[in-house]
């Protein structure tokens, strides 16, 4: 497991962060975000998106959708979000991630991750958690781990 922690003082920086961490991801990982309401998960994940070449403008909170699709010419990004979802609920099969993950040029963010659960995800996983709201600096911490792939 490796692990960083860094403080954003605003979020042009927070940007920046994601946008490293963008950088690095391969067909495969999944980005699992976790923070209070307003933390900047969703500028997280425009920050990922820009490094990839996508337009910015057009990335949304997935919070009705519950998963937005961005086509990259590397992979295929799903935004979800599962803040709407009762933490009852089997979130994996309402949100269709088992087709989701089978997707070969997939990288997946999933904002509000902790309902999720323990997902067996087959690739590799960031777990970024944004702390801090309102004008305060943000304290990112981004955990990964390898997990073997189920077909191995």
């Amino acid at each position: 497991m490796n692990s960083i922690s860094t403080v954003s003082n605003s979020p042009d920086a927070t940007f920046a962060i994601a946008e490293k961490l963008g950088e690095i991801l391969c067909a495969g990982d999944v980005v699992l975000l976790s923070g209070e309401l307003g933390a900047g998960k969703t500028l997280f994940a425009k920050g990922i998106l820009h490094s990839l070449d996508f337009d910015i403008d057009e990335v949304t909170s997935p919070s009705f959708t519950l998963v937005n699709l961005y086509k990259t010419e590397k992979f295929n990004v799903y935004h979800i979000d599962l803040w709407r979802l009762d933490e009852g609920t089997d979130l994996a099969f309402a949100i269709g991630l088992n087709d989701i993950a089978d997707d070969e040029r997939a990288v997946i963010i999933i904002e509000w991750s902790e309902r999720l659960g323990d997902y067996p995800f087959a690739g590799k996983v960031y777990r970024v958690r944004i702390e801090g709201d309102g004008d305060e600096p943000r304290s990112i911490s981004v955990d990964s781990d390898e997990h073997l792939k189920s077909n191995e």
